[in-house]
């Protein structure tokens, strides 16, 4: 995505350098007066004069130091206790004075507070619309309805399980559905955070957090995942025109917040009903609109990107 670079110029007049990069195989290397993007594509190893800062720094704030950075893209895989290390690096970005974008879940459910207002005190963006939907700017829609009351929503925000289930309905079982969502490039090798329900509640919390601005725990959330469906329960399921479904809800109440993540069957007669595959659908209720409903359609590999570099654009333009 990083690649339209002409793209950027022309339509946002947007010029940048790639700066740092830092992964489990290449380590970390950075060069402040840029780095080769082709190169880093290839995923093979830099050569040495491209290099400012040593290969294992001693911390993430050398890094950043060594690579100037402007802007830090956190990427790092999900961690459903703590959200580390992505807190911490978003944190150290902060602090040494880079805007944050991130596609983790984890550090929205248990740090948001802290970074967003780290964030405002150095006057800095930490934007992360990648990590619900793909990039679809939810977050950036509630920031656009100004004064308006979220009061609950509900909605189908794992696409593994999405996949598995619908090719149940096609007369696989559990495992050879997995199985075949791994080769399809969709489910992790270990896909336990989407089977059981980790990925969607840790979707759902974040929505909860950041737009009806309650912090809410893991363990408040109802959760049950799909690994105890059978095949035969969710084709029976289907045959009866009531297909199971992942669905996350929430809802606020005079005590707080409810919120579950755990198969249903879902009438025809509903939308859910409809969203297969790798789509995604999300119904917000409000206090101004009764329903308001977002779908996303079988979304390809660079929705996810797109979502980062959407919040790149944003981060330039509020910084201009």
């Amino acid at each position: 995505m990083l690649d339209r670079e002409h793209e950027l110029h022309e339509r946002h007049g947007i010029t940048f350098r790639i700066t740092g990069i830092a992964t489990r195989r290449l380590g970390w290397i950075a060069d402040p007066n840029g780095l080769n993007p082709d190169v880093c594509v290839g995923r093979t190893l830099l050569s040495d004069k491209s290099r400012e800062s040593d290969q294992k720094p001693a911390t993430v704030h050398a890094w950043l130091k060594a690579a100037r950075a402007d802007v830090l893209f956190e990427a790092t895989s999900l961690n459903v206790e703590n959200g580390q290390p992505a807190v911490d690096h978003i944190r150290a970005a902060l602090e040494y004075g880079a805007h944050a974008i991130t596609a983790n879940k984890g550090p929205i459910v248990h740090a948001y507070r802290e970074l967003r207002d780290l964030a405002a005190a150095r006057g800095k963006c930490f934007l992360f619309e990648s990590t619900v939907m793909d990039g679809v700017p939810i977050f950036c829609l509630f920031h656009e309805l100004p004064a308006i009351h979220l009061q609950g929503f509900h909605g189908i925000l794992n696409s593994t399980t999405n996949v598995i289930l619908s090719e149940m309905e096609n007369g696989l079982s559990f495992d050879e559905s997995l199985k075949k969502a791994q080769a399809l490039g969709i489910a992790e090798t270990d896909a336990t955070h989407d089977i059981d329900a980790w990925d969607a509640a840790v979707k759902t919390a974040a929505l909860i957090t950041v737009l009806m601005d309650i912090p809410i725990r893991l363990e408040e959330i109802n959760r049950e995942g799909i690994r105890s469906l059978s095949g035969e329960a969710v084709r029976a399921a289907e045959k009866e025109g009531r297909p199971y479904k992942l669905i996350c809800r929430a809802n606020k109440t005079e005590k707080g917040i409810t919120a579950s993540v755990r198969p249903e069957q879902i009438p025809l007669t509903d939308p859910m009903a409809q969203i297969a595959g790798t789509s995604s659908y999300i119904y917000f209720e409000t206090d101004i609109f009764p329903g308001l409903a977002i779908t996303e359609e079988n979304p390809g590999l660079y929705a996810t990107a797109y979502g980062m570099l959407a919040d790149f654009v944003r981060t330039v333009k509020a910084s201009s």
